[in-house]
């Protein structure tokens, strides 16, 4: 029995195509919306192409795929006003604070104006809709590097006793810190869904996540860092590791765990939200921890080598409280852990490499 209709941006990407599959799981027809920008950031090898047809050829009727540009008003205010979605999924976005400042109208045309498109298209033609941003732990800036790290053999970590050691919450300044430009469109993006929410009294939600991840993540150098880790395990590619010696902590979270949270939201919204979302305590590894993970899940010796500049406004230590969330809805829960989002990685792309 149908549902009704999702519509996805970025449908080609990581958590959009969880996105698709998960809602087609679940009863409703998809609208895709991705254009692979993806290609243009960052190469053929980051390509979503792939993925697309893989999408087109696999759910048939169930998915439509439009390669519209999000930047595309018209575009945009016509499919919302044709399909009047029951839930709007927004995934697209230039992803990488490096690649960000190579181009900073491209990165905020994308970012924040594409996301303005959506919401007003949103309210104009489908106000009874539920509206679920993907917006990034970035917004936090440079500020969770003032907090009283610990260096450990193969980590940074927080003491015990403080008050973020679960992980960060959505208490945390956004304010005032150095975000990257990258972090600067996500923030205006960010900032965009709640008001629309508050001020409109529409449902949104902004989930910032921490690092979102899975077997159908197309990785690269700047953007999706345990993707493109085993990449360079299985292809013997020297992998680099940028500053803070290695020790960077990142929480990973599945994108099938992130779908799950949105779908959780949808069956009972909320007006305005904002929900810190990443693997917390289940699920994160430093960069070292992550390539002993990978050697061992792969058998491959990886070669890397350190170099001691740090990305700028890198997060030396990011860790995401969820508490809030489940506090919202209790039903929610982790699937995957960091070992099991490896295990799928490597065994999806070593297939994919092999075929190539």
């Amino acid at each position: 029995m149908k549902k009704g209709v999702v519509l996805i941006t970025g449908s080609a990407g990581l958590v959009g195509s969880e996105s698709v599959s998960f809602f087609i799981d679940k009863g409703f027809d998809i609208i895709g919306i991705d254009n692979n920008m993806r290609e243009y950031f960052f190469g053929k090898d980051a390509s979503t192409k792939w993925n697309r047809n893989r999408l087109i050829n696999k759910y048939k009727k169930q998915y439509t795929h439009y390669s519209i540009d999000i930047r595309d008003y018209k575009g945009i205010e016509n499919l919302i006003k044709k399909y009047t979605p029951d839930i709007i999924i927004h995934t697209a976005a230039q992803p990488s604070h490096d690649w960000a400042a190579r181009e900073p109208f491209t990165d905020f045309s994308i970012n924040a104006t594409g996301t303005l498109n959506l919401l007003e298209a949103f309210r104009k033609h489908s106000p009874d809709s539920v509206f679920v941003f993907t917006s990034t732990n970035k917004v936090y800036g440079d500020r969770p590097n003032t907090l009283p790290l610990i260096e450990q053999e193969k980590r940074y970590e927080l003491p015990e006793n403080h008050p973020y050691y679960d992980g960060i919450d959505e208490t945390m300044s956004i304010d005032q810190s150095l975000h990257s430009l990258f972090g600067a469109s996500k923030v205006a993006a960010d900032i965009l869904v709640q008001e629309y929410g508050r001020y409109f009294g529409l449902k949104t939600a902004v989930f910032r996540g921490g690092c979102l991840t899975g077997p159908t993540h197309s990785g690269t150098v700047l953007h999706g860092f345990l993707s493109y880790l085993v990449r360079a395990a299985i292809m013997k590619k020297t992998y680099h590791i940028f500053g803070y010696k290695g020790k960077q902590v990142r929480d990973n979270i599945h994108s099938y765990d992130l779908v799950n949270a949105f779908y959780h939201f949808y069956l009972s919204p909320r007006i305005g939200e904002v929900y810190n979302m990443g693997g917390s305590r289940f699920s994160n590894c430093s960069i070292l921890e992550g390539i002993d993970i990978v050697q061992e899940i792969t058998g491959e010796k990886m070669d890397y080598v350190y170099e001691n500049k740090n990305r700028k406004g890198d997060h030396i230590w990011y860790i995401s409280s969820v508490k809030k969330f489940k506090e919202h809805y209790p039903d929610w829960d982790y699937k995957y852990g960091i070992r099991d989002i490896i295990t799928q990685i490597y065994d999806f792309q070593k297939d994919l490499i092999i075929k190539k």
